[in-house]
């Protein structure tokens, strides 16, 4: 799903609200959630699931085009762990 999608999902559903204002919600919750993980903040929505930075330390690597080995430096990768809820509902799909 995309942002655009997920604003006119909501959009479909909340007719009372302006689509300025879900538009402004959206912009501002994903921008608040990339703050928090860019301080290094542990992000937890209750049912859904946990986003959080995982350290990954320098390695060598392979360029796959060369296969000539390569540094690649230390850095944070962004996480998500599913809450028990989300993985109950999505392993009931089919």
């Amino acid at each position: 799903m995309t942002k655009s999608e997920l604003f006119e999902r909501i959009s479909k559903k909340k007719i009372h609200i302006s689509n300025k204002i879900i538009r402004h919600a959206i912009k501002e919750i994903l921008e608040h959630m990339t703050i928090s993980l860019e301080k290094g903040r542990r992000i937890e929505i209750r049912g859904f699931g946990t986003f959080s930075l995982h350290y990954r330390s320098s390695r060598l690597g392979r360029n796959p085009k060369t296969g000539k080995t390569i540094q690649l430096n230390a850095k944070n990768i962004p996480y998500f762990k599913p809450g028990k809820q989300l993985r109950n509902r999505t392993n009931t799909y089919k």
